[in-house]
């Protein structure tokens, strides 16, 4: 059984939903709103959907860098989950190019299918796909739109060192 709450930020509305086994999705589109849940009970997804909320909130308002929330990929690829698991472990204030990821995935021909990977990860910001750009130092895609990748790159340092960041 999953839960899921949706709840205002100083960002706008998100959406967070959970497992037993940990988050499945976040979700931050503008419409996120119009499904308002609220998780009722007291089993391990509702505490999981409570504490990723914690700790998101704590990192839209700059007070956290890291999280620490079990995940459940159990909905993507094997493919997914290893691109998933490599960008995980980029540490905040940091970008890394989609060849970057590749070459930890499988070689520099998988590029173009780490971008693919990286725009179907249910879990941004905490799988940091916002922290991946283009090689040539431009901002590449991002699922959520690049005026939220902007701003999370903003958010953590990084948004200045990058070309074309516009």
């Amino acid at each position: 059984m999953t839960q899921a709450s949706t709840f205002k930020t100083a960002w706008g509305w998100v959406t967070v939903t959970a497992s037993a086994k940990g988050v499945t999705s976040i979700d931050l589109s503008p419409t996120a709103r119009a499904a308002h849940h609220e998780p009722l009970g007291d089993d391990a997804a509702t505490s999981i959907v409570k504490e990723a909320q914690a700790q998101l909130l704590s990192y839209l308002d700059g007070d956290r860098r890291d999280f620490s929330l079990p995940l459940d990929w159990s909905g993507g690829t094997s493919f997914q989950r290893k691109v998933w698991k490599a960008i995980k472990r980029i540490p905040y204030g940091r970008v890394r190019s989609y060849q970057w990821v590749a070459m930890r995935v499988g070689g520099k021909q998988y590029a173009r299918a780490v971008g693919m990977a990286l725009g179907a990860n249910p879990i941004p910001i905490v799988v940091p796909c916002h922290r991946i750009i283009a090689h040539d130092g431009s901002l590449g895609g991002f699922s959520c739109g690049l005026p939220m990748k902007r701003r999370l790159l903003s958010l953590e340092g990084t948004l200045t060192q990058l070309r074309n960041a516009r």
